[in-house]
C-alpha cells in the first residue's frame, strides 16, 4: 500500500546503510516506519509504499520497500522541515519566522526569490542566498534521484551523477544517457541503452555507438583480457546494437581520436584495447625494463663467500636450482621464480629474507590475500603485509576510468620486495606495485604459472615468463620431504597429464596418507559424504575441527555440489545457533557462521582487538559472524587475521557464507584439511589447472570425491580459456630496444 506524510521524529538512524526507524504523521494518524531510507532527514514530506507488520517486541509497524521524497504539502508542514536542521542556519525560531512572514509563498520565495529572505529577522542578504541555494540543491538532487530511479539506477549512483554535473544533470542524462556509464558503477550498459532509445536516441547515434564499444571492450576483461581482436569487437557490437559496420568503424575512430580506446598489431593481427588497460600495460612494461637495466646498486658484495655462511647458519643444503635462484637475484634488479608445490619456493623466499637482512637491506613481503600474506610470515618468521597494504591504497573507484590508473601510490620504503603468490596478481595491481618502487629496488615475483590466473583483467606472471625478457629460474625438483606427501607428488601429477587414481599400492607404500580419492557417482550420496566428513568422521585422522581446519571446495556455484547448496547444507550441520538469525535474501547469518568478503571494500571500519584500528577489507578474507545486533542492525565478523568489522543489514551482499568455496576464491589460501568435489559440470569449469590449484590448497589431508570419468577428463582437458593481453608483445619489443 501507499501512504504520504511527514517525519516527525528519527528513533534510530544506521549513518552507514541508511536503515531508519521513526514517527510518521499522516492525515490520519501517527505511526512507526521502519526501513532503509538514506539521505532522509527529520520533517522531511515522504510517499512510502509498503505494507504493515505486527513486531513482536514494538507492535504494528509500517515495512518501507520503496520511498519518495515530496515537497510539504502544508505550511505546518514546511515549518517542520525548515526547523529539522538540514539547511544549515534555520532552526525551529527562523523556520518559523520564514513561515510566517511569508505563508503559502514560502516555497516560492526559496526556490524564486531568495532575496526577499532578508526580510526576516536575522537573515542578511548572504545568508539568504545560502539559504536558498542548500535548499535548491537538495531538491535537484531528489528530482534527479526520481527520475533516475525509473531506470533502475540507486541513490548513491544518482549523487555521483548530481556531483558531476549539478543542477543540470537531468538535461545532461537526457541529451547523452550514456555519461551514465562513465560516472557510474556497475551500470548495465543493456538498461541505459533501452533509457537513451526510450528517451528518443537515434540506433545510429555516435554516443551510443561509441559506448557499446567501451562496454564490449569492458564485458570481455571480465573474463581476464585486456584487448579483442578489432573484426570479433566489430561483429559483437553489429549484433548487441543492430547498426552498420561502417558506423562502428567510425565510432573506433573517434574513439582512438579522444584517447579512449588503443590499437596494436601483435603478431599481424590488430587488437583493440580500452585505454585503461593499455596504458597499465606500458607502465608494467617500461618499469620492469627500467628496473632490469637499472644499477644494482643492492647487490652484495663477497656473495659466494656470504651465501655458503648463511646456508651453513640454517642447516639446509639447497638444490643447485635453488642455488640459481639465490644468485639470479643478487645479479639482477629483477627477477622470476617458478615452480610447483614441494620445489622450495618458501625455503628460498626465507633465505633471500635472512640474507639480505644480515646486510643491513629492508626486505618487504607481500601476497594478494590475507591469507596468503599470513602463510609467508609463518614460513619466514617475518611479518608480510597484503599488496594492498603495503602500497597504502586506500579508497579507490572500481570503475575502469583513467583516474583509477593514475592513482598516486607512496613509494615503498624497502631494499628488496618480494611478492608472493604472482599468478593472481592483475593487471591493476601489478601496475601499481611497480609504481610505488624505486629505480635500484630488487623485486622479485614468486608464483606458479599452472595455477588458475588472477580474478582481474591480465596474465601477468604468464607474460612476463614468456616474454623471456626478465630473468626467470624454473623449480622442477620435488625435495625428498615433500616427495612423500601424496597431496604434492599427485598435484605434479596432475599438471603432468598422469593419473593419480591409478597409482598403485606399492607406489603409495612409503608415502603419507595425507591423500583420498572418493569414486562416487551418486550426487546426492557425495553432497551426504561431504557433510560426514565434515562432522567428525576424520578424527581417526587428526583432531580436526571444521570451522579451524576444513575447507569444502567445489568447481561450480550451482547444483546439489555447488556452493550455493553446500554452504545451506553444511550450515544446517554444523551451526546450531540458531536463537538469533538475519534473513538476507534466500541466505541467512548465524551466530557463528564461516563467511568470506566476496568485493574489495576500502571503507570498512576494522578493529584489531582494541589496539589498532583501520579500514577495508578486500576480497577473499575470511572470517567468524560473531555478533548480529537486532538495534543497531549490524553483524560483526572477525576475520582471520583477527580484524573484527561490522556490516549493516544493507551491506550483507558484501559476504557469503564460505563453508563452502569454489576452487577459484580460494586461489591464494592453504586450509589444513580440503575436502574437494568434483561433479559433472560444463566443461570450461572441469580443466586441469582447476583440479591442480585445488589439489594445492591442501597442507595436511585431501579427499576428493567425484567419477573417475570426470577426473580423468579434467587432466588432460588443458583447453583454458586462452587470455589476450598485450604485456607479452610489450615486454619483447621493448626488450629489443
Amino acid at each position: 500500500m501507499e501512504i504520504k506524510g511527514q517525519i516527525i521524529d528519527i528513533i534510530y538512524q544506521n549513518e552507514i546503510n541508511g536503515y531508519m526507524v521513526a514517527n510518521f504523521r499522516t492525515e490520519k494518524e501517527e505511526l512507526v516506519v521502519v526501513g532503509c531510507m538514506p539521505f532522509i532527514n527529520d520533517g522531511d514530506s515522504l510517499k512510502l509504499e509498503g505494507r504493515f507488520v505486527e513486531h513482536q517486541d514494538y507492535g504494528r509497524q509500517f515495512k518501507i520497500e520503496t520511498f519518495e521524497k515530496i515537497m510539504p504539502e502544508t505550511l505546518e508542514a514546511l515549518e517542520r522541515y525548515l526547523s529539522g536542521g538540514i539547511i544549515t542556519g534555520v532552526g525551529p525560531a527562523t523556520a518559523k519566522r520564514i513561515t510566517e512572514k511569508f505563508g503559502e509563498e514560502t516555497l516560492h520565495v526559496l526556490r524564486y526569490e531568495p532575496s526577499k529572505l532578508a526580510r526576516v529577522k536575522g537573515i542578511s542578504e548572504e545568508k539568504a542566498k545560502k539559504i536558498s541555494d542548500e535548499f535548491a540543491e537538495k531538491w535537484d538532487l531528489w528530482e534527479i534521484v526520481g527520475f533516475l530511479e525509473k531506470f533502475g539506477i540507486s541513490a548513491a549512483n544518482s549523487k555521483k551523477v548530481y556531483d558531476a554535473f549539478g543542477k543540470n544533470a537531468m538535461q545532461e542524462i537526457e541529451n547523452n544517457p550514456y555519461l551514465l556509464l562513465d560516472i557510474t558503477y556497475g551500470v548495465d550498459f543493456k538498461k541505459i541503452d533501452k533509457m537513451a532509445l526510450d528517451l528518443g536516441i537515434n540506433n545510429n547515434n555516435e554516443n551510443r555507438i561509441e559506448s557499446a564499444i567501451r562496454y564490449s571492450l569492458v564485458l570481455a576483461s571480465n573474463n581476464g583480457n585486456t584487448c579483442v581482436e578489432r573484426e570479433n569487437l566489430i561483429t559483437y557490437v553489429k549484433e548487441l546494437l543492430d547498426v552498420k559496420i561502417e558506423d562502428i568503424e567510425n565510432g573506433l575512430i573517434n574513439l582512438k581520436a579522444n584517447g579512449k580506446v588503443e590499437t596494436e598489431n601483435i603478431e599481424h593481427i590488430e587488437w583493440v584495447f580500452l585505454n585503461t588497460f593499455n596504458i597499465c600495460e606500458k607502465n608494467i612494461a617500461q618499469k620492469l625494463i627500467a628496473l632490469k637495466q637499472s644499477n644494482n646498486i643492492k647487490r652484495i658484495k663477497n656473495f659466494d663467500r656470504k651465501f655458503k655462511q648463511e646456508e651453513k647458519n640454517i642447516d639446509i643444503t639447497l638444490s643447485e636450482k635453488q642455488k640459481e635462484a639465490i644468485k639470479a637475484v643478487n645479479e639482477n634488479n629483477v627477477c622470476v621464480i617458478t615452480g610447483g608445490p614441494g620445489t622450495g619456493k618458501t625455503t628460498i623466499i626465507k633465505f633471500i629474507k635472512d640474507l639480505y637482512k644480515q646486510e643491513k637491506k629492508k626486505v618487504a613481503l607481500c601476497a594478494p590475500t590475507g591469507r596468503a600474506a599470513k602463510r609467508m610470515s609463518e614460513a619466514t618468521g617475518e611479518e608480510a603485509t597484503t599488496i594492498h597494504r603495503l602500497l597504502e591504497i586506500g579508497k579507490m573507484e572500481e570503475n575502469l576510468d583513467i583516474e583509477k590508473i593514475d592513482f598516486q601510490i607512496e613509494p615503498i620504503d624497502a631494499d628488496v620486495i618480494i611478492v608472493d603468490e604472482m599468478s593472481m596478481v592483475d593487471v591493476f595491481i601489478m601496475n601499481y606495485i611497480l609504481k610505488g618502487i624505486y629505480l635500484g629496488t630488487k623485486l622479485i615475483l614468486v608464483g606458479d604459472i599452472n595455477q588458475l590466473p588472477s580474478v582481474g583483467p591480465g596474465n601477468i606472471l604468464k607474460d612476463i615468463i614468456n616474454s623471456g625478457v626478465i630473468t626467470t629460474i624454473e623449480l622442477n625438483e620435488i625435495f625428498r620431504q615433500a616427495a612423500k606427501s601424496q597431496i604434492i607428488t599427485n598435484a605434479h601429477k596432475v599438471n603432468n597429464g598422469e593419473s593419480f587414481i591409478t597409482a598403485s599400492k606399492e607406489e603409495n607404500k612409503d608415502k603419507l596418507q595425507d591423500f583420498f580419492y572418493i569414486n562416487e557417482p551418486s550426487m546426492e550420496k557425495m553432497q551426504r559424504d561431504v557433510i560426514s566428513l565434515c562432522s567428525g568422521r576424520l578424527k581417526k585422522y587428526g583432531n580436526y575441527d571444521f570451522f579451524k581446519d576444513i575447507q569444502v571446495l567445489t568447481p561450480t556455484k550451482k547444483g546439489a555440489l555447488g556452493t550455493k547448496e553446500l554452504n545451506k547444507e553444511l550450515q544446517k550441520a554444523l551451526n546450531q545457533n540458531t536463537k538469533i538469525e538475519k534473513k538476507n535474501g534466500t541466505r541467512t547469518f548465524l551466530i557463528g557462521d564461516r563467511v568470506m568478503q566476496v568485493k574489495n571494500n576500502y571503507d570498512v571500519y576494522w578493529e584489531r582487538k582494541g589496539k589498532e584500528s583501520g579500514s577495508g577489507i578486500f576480497n577473499g578474507e575470511l572470517g567468524i559472524v560473531t555478533k548480529i545486533d537486532e538495534i543497531t542492525k549490524q553483524i560483526e565478523v572477525e576475520f582471520d587475521d583477527e580484524k573484527t568489522a561490522w556490516y549493516g543489514y544493507g551491506e550483507l551482499e558484501q559476504i557469503e557464507h564460505s563453508y563452502s568455496l569454489t576452487i577459484h576464491k580460494a586461489q591464494g589460501s592453504e586450509f589444513d584439511v580440503v575436502i574437494m568435489c568434483i561433479p559433472p559440470a560444463a566443461p570450461m569449469l572441469l580443466t586441469r589447472n582447476l583440479l591442480y590449484t585445488g589439489i594445492t590448497r591442501a597442507r595436511k589431508l585431501l579427499i576428493i570425491l567425484g567419477t573417475k570419468n570426470v577426473i580423468e577428463y579434467m587432466i588432460q582437458n588443458t583447453e583454458t580459456k586462452k587470455r589476450n593481453t598485450g604485456l607479452e608483445d610489450k615486454l619483447i619489443k621493448l626488450g629489443m630496444q
